[in-house]
C-alpha cells in the first residue's frame, strides 16, 4: 500500500490531462511503455533488495557494485529529485484547492500542506505507515469506483451510453499526433510510475524483507499497470482529448472533468477531495524517501553526522527537517510563476531517470558478480529487459533536452550533476587530509 501510495498521485490525477493532450487516446500505449520501464527497474531492484536490505537501498547498491562516486551521485540526486517532487505535489494539491476557493494563493496552501507532512514524518515510522496506508486505501478505492462508474456510462448500463466514440472518431483517430505524440506522453507516464521504488527503501525497516519486498514489488507493478491503463481508458473514452490544452500547462484534473459529465451530484467535489489526499500521500511518501536518503548519506559519512541521528521514536528527525527546509524552498517557486508545477515535475523527472538508469546498471554489475542460482529472487529475460529499459531511459532524456517544454529539466539537471560530482571529489580530498 505504501508503494501504491507513492506512485498513485498527481501524475495520474493531474498530469494525465497533459498526456492526453499529447497523445489523445493513444495515451494508453504511452503508459504501457512507461510501465515496461518501471517493471524492468522494479524487478532488478527486487533482486538486490533481497540480498542487501538497507535504508540507502539503490544508493548503497550503486556504491557496492559501481563505485563510491556512483553511490554518492545516486543518493544525492534521488534526494534532490524527491525534494522537487514533493514541491510539485504540494503545488498540485493547492491547485485542487482552487476548485473550492479560487481566490486562495497557491503558494500559501503549498506551504501549509508541506508543514503537515513534515510533522508526520518527524514522528515514528509507524505513524508514517499508518497514515500512508489510509491515504493509499482512499486512492485505490476511488480509482476502482471511478473505473466502475465510467464503465456504467460507457456501456450505458441504466444510463445513456457514452460509447467509444472519443477513442477513434475524433480528428486523427486513436493516434491523433502519431508516434511523436505517443512518445511525448511516455514522459508523463514515466513521471507517474516514479515512486514505486519506495518499497525497496523500506527494506531496512520491515521484517522478512526476502519475502515481503519481492511480493510487494511484483504485485504493485501489476496493480499499477491495471489502475493506470483502465483509469486512463475511461478518461479517454468519456472526455474528448481535443478539449485538453496539449501543453505543460494544467489547471484542472481530467478526472474531475469526467465526473462532472456524469451528472451525479457532488461527484466532482468528492473526486477533488480524493485527489487532494492523493497529493498529500505523494508528499508524505516523498518526505519519507528524502529523509532516508539523507540519513543514509550521513551514515555513509557523505553528509554531516547530525543528519544520521535518530529520535527516541526511531525517526531521522534531523534529516526530515533538513529535507523539509529544501522542500519549502522549492515550493516558493509557485509564488513566482504559474508554470511552477510543470517546471518542478520536469526537474524531478530528470533526476528520477538518472537514478533509474543507475539502478539498472548496478543490477547488471550485481548479476556479473553473483550466480543466478544463488539468488532467492530472479527476474526473467535477463539482461535484455534491463538493456531495453536503459535504451528507453536514454531516449527519454534526449527527448526532454530537445523539447522546449521540457528542457528546463536539463537546464537545472545537468548543472546539478556537475555540482554533485564536484562535491564528491571535494569531500574525497577533505577525507584524505
Amino acid at each position: 500500500m505504501i508503494s501504491l501510495g507513492g506512485a498513485i498521485g498527481t501524475s495520474l490525477f493531474l498530469s494525465s490531462g497533459i498526456a492526453l493532450g499529447y497523445a489523445g487516446p493513444g495515451v494508453m500505449v504511452s503508459y504501457a511503455i512507461a510501465g515496461f520501464i518501471a517493471v524492468a527497474m522494479v524487478f532488478s531492484l527486487s533482486e538486490m533488495a533481497v540480498v542487501h536490505p538497507a535504508a540507502g537501498s539503490f544508493g548503497t547498491y550503486a556504491e557496492i557494485y559501481l563505485s563510491p562516486w556512483a553511490g554518492f551521485m545516486v543518493r544525492y540526486t534521488y534526494w534532490f529529485a524527491q525534494v522537487i517532487a514533493t514541491g510539485f505535489e504540494a503545488v498540485a494539491a493547492s491547485i485542487y484547492m482552487t476548485y473550492w476557493i479560487p481566490a486562495a494563493p497557491v503558494w500559501l496552501w503549498s506551504l501549509g500542506f508541506a508543514a503537515i507532512v513534515i510533522w508526520v514524518n518527524s514522528r515514528s515510522v509507524a505513524s508514517f505507515g499508518t497514515i500512508e496506508y489510509w491515504f493509499a486505501l482512499i486512492k485505490v478505492s476511488a480509482i476502482v469506483l471511478f473505473v466502475i462508474l465510467g464503465a456504467v456510462h460507457i456501456f450505458g448500463l441504466g444510463v445513456p451510453a457514452t460509447g467509444f466514440h472519443n477513442l477513434y472518431a475524433l480528428p486523427g483517430g486513436f493516434f491523433p499526433h502519431g508516434a511523436h505524440g505517443v512518445w511525448m506522453a511516455v514522459i508523463l507516464g514515466m513521471l507517474s510510475f516514479v515512486g514505486i521504488e519506495v518499497i525497496a527503501v523500506t527494506s531496512g525497516e520491515v521484517p522478512n524483507p526476502e519475502k515481503t519486498i519481492p511480493a510487494a514489488l511484483r504485485g504493485m507493478a501489476v496493480r499499477l499497470f491495471l489502475f493506470y491503463v483502465l483509469a486512463l481508458g475511461v478518461v479517454a473514452a468519456m472526455f474528448p482529448w481535443t478539449e485538453t490544452a496539449g501543453s505543460v500547462a494544467v489547471a484542472e484534473s481530467p478526472f474531475v472533468k469526467v465526473l462532472s459529465l456524469t451528472g451525479i451530484p457532488d461527484a466532482p467535489g468528492v473526486m477533488n477531495f480524493v485527489i487532494i489526499t492523493a497529493a498529500l500521500s505523494g508528499m508524505n511518501t516523498n518526505v519519507y524517501l528524502c529523509s532516508r536518503m539523507l540519513f543514509s548519506l550521513a551514515r555513509g559519512r557523505y553528509a554531516p553526522a547530525w543528519l544520521g541521528r535518530l529520535s527516541p521514536a526511531g525517526a531521522p528527525v534531523a534529516a526530515v527537517l533538513a529535507s523539509g527546509a529544501c522542500i519549502l524552498t522549492a515550493i516558493v517557486a509557485a509564488k513566482f510563476t504559474p508554470r511552477a508545477y510543470a517546471y518542478l515535475q520536469g526537474v524531478a523527472l530528470f533526476g528520477a531517470i538518472v537514478v533509474w538508469g543507475l539502478i539498472l546498471v548496478s543490477h547488471l554489475r550485481f548479476r556479473r558478480l553473483r550466480a543466478a542460482s544463488d539468488l532467492p529472487v530472479r527476474m526473467p529475460l535477463f539482461p535484455w529487459i534491463q538493456l531495453a529499459g536503459l535504451c528507453l531511459l536514454a531516449a527519454l532524456l534526449i527527448t526532454m533536452g530537445l523539447d522546449k517544454d521540457w528542457n528546463i529539466s536539463w537546464i537545472v539537471g545537468v548543472p546539478w550533476l556537475v555540482l554533485v560530482t564536484a562535491g564528491y571529489f571535494i569531500w574525497k580530498r577533505a577525507a584524505r587530509t
